[in-house]
């Protein structure tokens, strides 16, 4: 008669062992309380609303309006300026291709079919008053977008560390360039293709993971590229 050998070996975990725990697991940073950002929004964006408008009053077009915004040589500023630009002008247009200086000309040539046209702009700005409460709120929604993210990664890659001395772990803790495949992979199909982090036996040269870092979906809109999505095959 023969006995069953029962493994010692524990069970493998899955996601779903923890999904009783889920919220333990979100973001470990905490908000803001509105209407409490207001005065302190509105302090930061009035000078932006305020070059907004005479820039607009002095513009024949949207385009031309688009232009000088580019023009601007304070690089916070110029960022503000196009967002502004965005929700008034051209809501179509990439945040991303706006904060880029160097593809003005493009971006006019390629959505300046669709920029609202100067006049209805100017109206529509006489409307709100200065400082604009509303358009604050929004701006300021945006001015850390992302640090709860950056907060998030910089706390794993401490954890993993502590946790796993013999590790390595490459890859932006907070904001950075992000690692290419084809960095680490000879051949890969896709040399370009980001990810947030590589994980690497303690030679450096074995790969045992690839990390993608999937936060903050609650920023007033996620990632454009959804990585965990769009890499899933």
């Amino acid at each position: 008669m023969s006995r069953k050998r029962t493994s010692s070996r524990p069970k493998a975990q899955s996601f779903a062992d923890f999904k009783s725990e889920g919220a333990n697991w979100i973001t470990l940073a905490t908000g803001e309380y509105y209407p409490d950002i207001l005065k302190d929004a509105c302090e930061l964006y009035k000078p932006v609303l305020v070059l907004f408008g005479q820039s607009l009053k002095t513009s024949e077009s949207s385009t031309r309006l688009f232009l000088q915004i580019a023009e601007q040589t304070d690089g916070w500023m110029r960022v503000e300026l196009a967002r502004v630009f965005r929700k008034y002008v051209s809501p179509e247009t990439p945040v991303e291709m706006l904060k880029k200086k160097t593809q003005a000309e493009q971006i006019c040539r390629e959505f300046g079919k669709g920029f609202r046209p100067i006049q209805k702009v100017q109206a529509a700005f006489a409307t709100r008053p200065v400082p604009d409460e509303a358009l604050c709120a929004v701006l300021w929604e945006n001015k850390d977008r992302g640090k709860k993210g950056f907060d998030l990664t910089e706390r794993f890659f401490s954890l993993f560390r502590s946790s796993f001395p013999d590790l390595l772990i490459k890859g932006p803790e907070r904001a950075g360039r992000d690692v290419l495949m084809g960095e680490v992979f000879d051949k890969y199909p896709n040399p370009g293709r980001p990810v947030d982090f590589v994980v690497f036996d303690k030679t450096g040269k074995d790969v045992l993971a690839i990390g993608l870092a999937r936060y903050d979906s609650d920023r007033g809109g996620a990632q454009e590229d959804d990585r965990t999505g769009g890499y899933n095959n």
